[in-house]
């Protein structure tokens, strides 16, 4: 197929463009240039995605089969670029996320649960909407995927590497609430290969998946399992609880998942994708500490304590 990544040099792209290129795909890549292509050799159109004439000027003369839009946030990053394939794609991969989804006391989320208007991922939900309606209009052929938290190496949020700084340095791991708070995460690569599973799928068409882990772990349990791909003694870390409401970190994160449960079915991507993914957590886990996390000299870097420190005093 011949396949147009939006974005493409960033944590998911990378892993998804190596996977594509492997497949025997011919992938272009649609960037602002500022990083280098995962795959050498690779045709990169250089624009900004922010802005419709420059999209339509450098994609309108442009034949793709699929497109993958790894990177819209909002209606407004999306909309011109299915305006100009429409009528003229196969498959059109849009990234949503788990995000999205009201909060409820009934868990695992389903991809038919309600969702929350108020969504800090509300421009998502914009996003879908619209996809919904062009394919109600036209037959527009979008799928949607909704990750949870995203791991693995090149993640460049703090995720599994919050734990890391704190685990390497043998610090003190502040943990909000009493540490049973239920979350799940899926390899980046297991997504990038669910991602490319929907390629040339008649059945993922006008559907939308939860993509993550088949299995769910503990706020204490994550610290458990990095200390475990760290080469440490899980049973030596030092757990320290607080209420969140007794602090005002200002406009600092002082940890990085929500502070609720959340977790979400993938039941219908493995079986409607034919897709499982490949990592267990620790599996996955260890591909962030050996193949990123030590190569990048984090585990030397001075990093930002304070919010620690305001909690721990």
């Amino acid at each position: 197929m011949k396949i147009l990544v939006m974005g493409g040099t960033r944590f998911i792209g990378v892993s998804l463009v190596k996977l594509l290129v492997d497949q025997g795909h011919e992938v272009t890549l649609f960037n602002r240039g500022k990083k280098p292509s995962p795959v050498a050799g690779l045709r990169t159109i250089i624009g900004d995605r922010t802005d419709p004439q420059q999209l339509r000027d450098k994609l309108g003369g442009e034949s793709f089969d699929a497109i993958f839009d790894n990177n819209g946030r909002e209606l407004s990053d999306t909309q011109p670029l299915v305006e100009i394939f429409r009528d003229r794609l196969q498959h059109f991969v849009y990234m949503s996320s788990a995000g999205v989804y009201l909060d409820s006391d009934i868990l695992p989320y389903h991809e038919t649960d309600a969702v929350d208007p108020k969504s800090r991922h509300k421009g998502k939900l914009d996003t879908e909407a619209y996809l919904q309606q062009v394919r109600a209009e036209s037959g527009f052929p979008y799928t949607s995927i909704r990750p949870t938290y995203i791991y693995g190496p090149r993640n460049y949020n703090d995720v599994e590497a919050w734990f890391f700084d704190r685990i390497v340095r043998d610090r003190p791991i502040p943990i909000p609430g009493n540490g049973k708070f239920i979350t799940q995460l899926g390899h980046v690569e297991d997504l990038a290969s669910a991602m490319a599973a929907i390629l040339g799928n008649q059945k993922a068409i006008g559907e939308i998946y939860n993509v993550s882990d088949t299995r769910y772990v503990t706020f204490n349990g994550l610290a458990k399992q990095c200390a475990i791909a760290a080469g440490k003694d899980p049973s030596a870390l030092n757990f320290v609880y607080y209420n969140p409401k007794d602090f005002d970190f200002g406009k600092k994160k002082a940890f990085p998942f929500r502070l609720q449960h959340f977790f979400a079915s993938v039941t219908k991507a493995t079986q409607d994708l034919k897709w499982q993914p490949k990592y267990d957590l620790l599996a996955g886990l260890k591909t962030s500490f050996e193949q990123d996390y030590l190569p990048s000299n984090r585990h030397q870097a001075d990093i930002d304590f304070s919010t620690d420190t305001q909690i721990l005093k």
